[in-house]
């Protein structure tokens, strides 16, 4: 395989573990709530991640102190977009939220461009203008479709696009394990002090088993999001991350028996046509 085949490949790998990891989640919604699930998943996760800096010798490496403020921003901003997506996931279809996610690539462009300075030409700002307006169409303003739980999805793209942003200025000697298992510790604090605040419900097998999917699925997403970033070009792999959606179609369809309606998967397409193009373009930009 080529290194642009193998990074298609674990890029569609990580969007389908994202989405596994998410189904997982939301099927286990039915009998525990928020705080619980991605507490005990965060636990498991942090000790996983705790063991990979540990043999990677990640905790004798040296972590520059103006960074501290950044890793933890970012960690803040991971916590948040967790809560507000998957509260967001517990109340709409799958794909519904996977689609307002479709968004990200775009807004994170867009803000690095006003914020950062980064440069964009007139045909990408169009893309990223259309792919707005097929973003009107999946959450449908002014209609029965839009409510809370639309604005907790946009929302976290927002939390996503600071996220990304910080992580862009982070020194590049911190490890990208030091960075996740910091990330994992946060979010399992945060969500543990929720979850006090809750009635605690009864692990059983069945909750079990759907959380060890998801914490298998998160882990492996992360590690295929990671290496995918080494092998290939990167305009190249990018524009498999819409995988996600078709992944989230087929899941939303054969676990929860949901099937977007027209409207919704209009603005999908449109945002995925926006998203190549601005894949496209960045290529033909840089050569």
């Amino acid at each position: 395989m080529t290194d642009n085949a193998k990074g298609a490949v674990l890029m569609m790998l990580s969007m389908l573990s994202f989405t596994i990891n998410d189904a997982a989640m939301k099927a286990a919604s039915a009998s525990l709530p928020l705080g619980q699930q991605v507490f005990l998943r965060g636990l498991l996760v942090s000790v996983i991640f705790g063991w990979i800096v540990w043999r990677q010798g990640g905790h004798r490496q040296p972590f520059p102190r103006s960074d501290w403020a950044r890793v933890i921003t970012r960690s803040l901003a991971e916590v948040a977009a967790a809560y507000f997506f998957l509260t967001a996931l517990f109340n709409m279809p799958l794909a519904n939220a996977t689609a307002i996610l479709l968004l990200l690539p775009l807004v994170v462009s867009l803000a690095a461009h006003f914020i950062l300075g980064e440069t964009l030409g007139w045909r990408r700002l169009s893309a990223i203008a259309i792919g707005f307006v097929g973003m009107l169409f999946i959450v449908k303003p002014g209609t029965e479709g839009f409510n809370w739980a639309t604005v907790y999805g946009l929302v976290a793209v927002g939390c996503v696009t600071l996220r990304d942003l910080i992580t862009r200025n982070m020194s590049k000697s911190i490890s990208n394990s030091v960075v996740t298992f910091t990330v994992a510790i946060c979010v399992t604090v945060a969500f543990g002090g929720y979850a006090m605040t809750e009635d605690w419900a009864k692990v059983d097998s069945a909750s079990a088993f759907l959380l060890g999917i998801a914490v298998i699925a998160v882990c492996t997403g992360y590690y295929a999001s990671v290496a995918v970033m080494r092998v290939g070009e990167v305009s190249f792999v990018a524009g498999f991350r819409y995988s996600s959606l078709l992944f989230s179609l087929f899941l939303g369809y054969a676990v929860f028996g949901e099937w977007p309606d027209g409207w919704t998967l209009f603005g999908a397409m449109i945002i995925v046509v926006a998203g190549l193009f601005m894949l496209w373009r960045q290529r033909a930009v840089t050569g």
